[in-house]
C-alpha cells in the first residue's frame, strides 16, 4: 500500500539538487573501490607475505563479487525498496573496508575486498531511485551525473590512492574508504527518499544462482586466462561451466513468473542494442586505463616511456574522470533536445576520435591529458545516455533490474578489455636490460581496438528506434514514446 508520506516524497522530493549530489557522491565512493589497491599491487606480496599470484585476488575478488551483486541488488531494490538496498550496499562497503584496514594477511584482505565488491550495485540502484523520485525536468541531467560517477571514481581513485600509498601506511587506504562510506550512508539516510515502486513477489533464487555461476566462471576465466593459459584445463572448464550456466539461466528465466532479469524485456530492440553497445563501449572506455598509466611509468630508455611515477600516471588519468562529470549537463541537454540515441552516437564518435588521435600522440604528458579529456568527454555523454535508453524501454517496476543488467554489460566490456589488452601487452614486448616491456606498437594496437569498439558501439546504436518527442512525463525526458501505465504496488 502507499502511505501519504511516500506520496508526498514522490510529489515533492526534498531538495532535488541535494538528492542528486548525494547519490552521485555515493556512486563515486563505490567506484573508487575499482582502483583503490592498484598503486599497492606490486607491494602486496611484501606486505602480506604471499606470492604475487595469490595477492592478485585482491582485485579479482572484487570483480567477481560485483558481478554477483549488481543484478541481484537491482532485483531486490525493485522488490523491497531501492533506498533500502542502497544502504545495505554502503554497509557492505564499510564492513569490507574495515576488514581490509585491520588485515595483515591475504585471506582477510580478500574477504574485505569481496565485501567492497558487493557494494557495486549502488550506482544502478541510484539511477533507478532518480527515475522514481525526481521531477521529469531534472531526470536527464541527474541520470547523466549518476552514470558518470562510475568512471569518475575509477579515474580519481588512481591519484588519490597513489598519494596515500606514497606518504602513508597502506592500511590508510581502507580507513579512508570506510570513512567515505560512513559519510555516504549518513547522507543517504538524511536526504534520499525511498522509492514507492515495488514489484512484490518472491526472489528468483534459481535465476540468481545460475546467472552468478555463469558470470563468476566467465570472469574468472577471462581474468586468469593469461596466467593460467587460454587453452589450459582450468580455463576451458570454467568457460564450459559459464556456457552451461548461462543456457540454464536463460531456460529458467523464460519459464519462471518472477525472473531475476525479464528476458522478454531484455530482447526488445531498444534494450538489446543498448546493452550490446554497452559491452563494446565498456571495452573502449577501459582501454585508456591500460595504456596511459604504463606509458607514463615506463622508463625513457624505451624511446616512448615518460619515466613518471605512479602518482603522475594517476594525475594524467584524473582529467578523464573530471570531464565525465563536467560533461553531464551537456549530455542531458542533448538528450532532452534530440533523445538519448543521438547522445550515445555522439559520444561514440568523440571516443573513436580520441583514440584515433591517441594512436599518434603518446609522446608527452600534455598529449596524454588532451586525449584523456577527449575520451572522457565522449564516455561521459555515452554513459549518461545508456540508462536513459534503458529506462525509456522498461516499466517502472523493472527499472532496478534493467539498470543493473546494463551496468553489468559495461563491466563485462571492461573485463574483456583487460584480458585482451593483457594478451597484447604480453605478446608484443622488447627487452630493456633484464626486463621485458610492451612495445609502443602494442599500445597503439590497443588504442586502435578501442577506436574500433567505439565505432562498433556507434553502429549498434544506429539500430535503436528513432526518437519521437512525446507529450509529457518521465518518458519525455528520457526520449521514449509514451507507454501505457504499468501496474505497480507502492508502499
Amino acid at each position: 500500500m502507499s502511505t501519504s508520506a511516500d506520496s508526498t516524497a514522490v510529489a515533492k522530493p526534498p531538495a532535488t539538487g541535494a538528492v542528486v549530489a548525494v547519490l552521485a557522491f555515493a556512486g563515486i565512493v563505490v567506484s573508487l573501490m575499482q582502483t583503490l589497491v592498484i598503486p599497492i599491487i606490486p607491494h602486496l606480496p611484501e606486505y602480506l607475505d604471499a606470492p604475487a599470484s595469490d595477492t592478485a585476488w585482491a582485485i579479482t575478488a572484487t570483480l567477481l563479487a560485483a558481478s554477483v551483486a549488481v543484478p541481484t541488488m537491482g532485483r531486490l531494490g525493485d522488490m523491497f525498496g531501492k533506498r533500502r538496498m542502497l544502504l545495505i550496499s554502503v554497509v557492505l562497503l564499510v564492513a569490507g573496508s574495515l576488514v581490509a584496514a585491520l588485515s595483515s594477511s591475504l585471506i582477510p584482505l580478500v574477504v574485505g575486498r569481496t565485501l567492497q565488491g558487493l557494494a557495486a550495485g549502488l550506482i544502478p540502484l541510484g539511477i533507478s531511485v532518480m527515475r522514481d523520485v525526481l521531477p521529469p525536468q531534472k531526470l536527464a541531467g541527474a541520470v547523466a551525473m549518476m552514470s558518470a560517477s562510475l568512471g569518475v571514481g575509477g579515474a580519481l581513485g588512481l591519484p588519490i590512492a597513489a598519494l596515500i600509498a606514497e606518504y602513508a601506511d597502506w592500511h590508510v587506504l581502507f580507513w579512508v574508504s570506510a570513512a567515505l562510506g560512513v559519510v555516504a550512508g549518513a547522507l543517504i539516510v538524511m536526504i534520499v527518499p525511498e522509492s514507492p515502486v515495488r514489484t512484490g513477489g518472491s526472489f528468483d533464487f534459481v535465476g540468481a544462482i545460475s546467472l552468478s555461476t555463469g558470470l563468476v566462471a566467465l570472469l574468472l576465466a577471462v581474468s586468469k586466462g593469461s596466467s593460467w593459459g587460454w587453452t589450459s584445463g582450468q580455463t576451458l572448464v570454467l568457460l564450459a561451466v559459464a556456457l552451461i550456466a548461462f543456457l540454464a539461466w536463460g531456460w529458467w528465466e523464460l519459464r519462471t513468473t518472477r525472473p531475476l532479469v525479464d528476458l522478454r524485456i531484455a530482447v526488445r530492440r531498444q534494450v538489446l542494442f543498448t546493452n550490446l553497445a554497452s559491452i563494446v563501449f565498456g571495452f573502449a572506455m577501459f582501454a585508456a586505463t591500460m595504456v596511459f598509466p604504463q606509458v607514463v611509468q615506463l622508463p625513457e630508455s624505451t624511446g616512448y616511456g615518460l619515466g613518471g611515477s605512479m602518482l603522475m600516471s594517476g594525475l594524467v588519468m584524473a582529467p578523464f574522470g573530471v570531464v565525465m562529470m563536467l560533461i553531464a549537463p551537456v549530455s542531458s541537454r542533448i538528450t532532452n533536445a534530440y533523445g538519448p540515441k543521438i547522445t550515445l552516437m555522439l559520444g561514440a564518435v568523440i571516443v573513436a576520435t580520441g583514440y584515433g588521435v591517441g594512436i599518434f600522440t603518446l609522446h608527452s604528458i600534455w598529449q596524454l591529458v588532451m586525449v584523456a579529456i577527449i575520451i572522457g568527454s565522449g564516455t561521459g555523454m555515452a554513459y549518461g545516455a545508456m540508462p536513459a535508453l534503458i529506462m525509456a524501454a522498461v516499466p517502472p517496476t523493472e527499472t532496478g533490474a534493467a539498470n543493473s543488467f546494463n551496468t553489468l554489460m559495461r563491466s563485462l566490456g571492461t573485463s574483456f578489455a583487460s584480458a585482451i589488452a593483457g594478451v597484447i601487452l604480453a605478446q608484443m614486448t622488447i627487452s630493456i636490460g633484464a626486463a621485458s616491456v610492451p612495445t609502443e606498437n602494442a599500445f597503439r594496437v590497443i588504442m586502435a581496438l578501442a577506436a574500433g569498439s567505439a565505432i562498433a558501439a556507434l553502429i549498434l546504436t544506429s539500430f535503436l528506434p528513432k526518437f519521437r518527442t512525446p507529450d509529457s512525463g518521465h518518458d519525455a525526458v528520457l526520449g521514449a514514446t509514451p507507454k501505457k501505465p504499468v501496474a505497480a504496488r507502492a508502499e
